[in-house]
């Protein structure tokens, strides 16, 4: 399966909503929190461009925010997506 990388913070309802998905897929992914790490938190918002969480990559495509991977999911993409 595909490398699955989230960065999310330990409070927010649109990251669990995502893992909620990726688990009922039953995907593993790397969750890298960086609600208490400037550093890391600055590395997302370099990669991604955007300043908000949860922000999801699968392999090396950024995808966005769990609205980006629902609508995925709803549009039958992200079963394929997932897979190498």
């Amino acid at each position: 399966m595909t490398t699955v990388t989230i960065y999310t913070t330990q409070f927010c309802g649109f990251c669990a909503a995502a893992k909620r998905l990726l688990k009922a897929k039953e995907v593993e992914f790397d969750e890298i929190d960086v609600g208490r790490d400037s550093a890391l938190r600055q590395e997302m918002m370099h990669k991604s461009g955007r300043h908000t969480v949860p922000q999801i990559w699968i392999g090396e495509t950024h995808i966005g925010g769990c609205d980006e991977l629902y609508e995925l999911d709803r549009a039958g993409k992200l079963d394929s997506m997932l897979v190498p």
